[in-house]
């Protein structure tokens, strides 16, 4: 099975105020059922490794928890990095980026 990098950042539309810790808190949740998946979150973005099949299908779990948290609208931005020559981790991409700082 083929492995991907994605990254994805879950915007809640329709809520009643600015803040929107609360709704991407239960994005983050979802990966809590899934050990499988590396991921690690920055202030824009979440990163997600594994396999193709279970991070997309973890990405549509985390958009439903955004929706039933109360959002009336979810808008859902995904970058994936998939690479068929040979497995890359993102720690590999970091690494790879170091040697030429």
């Amino acid at each position: 099975m083929s492995k991907i990098i994605a990254a994805v950042s879950i915007t809640p539309l329709g809520t009643s105020k600015t803040s929107v810790s609360e709704y991407v808190a239960a994005a983050i949740k979802v990966l809590e059922k899934y050990p499988e998946i590396q991921h690690q979150t920055d202030p824009m973005f979440t990163i997600l490794y594994g396999d193709k099949e279970e991070v997309m299908k973890v990405i549509m779990e985390m958009q439903e928890a955004v929706f039933e948290k109360g959002a009336k609208r979810v808008s859902v931005l995904i970058k994936i990095d998939e690479r068929r020559d040979k497995e890359v981790k993102p720690e590999n991409k970091v690494e790879s980026l170091k040697k030429y700082l």
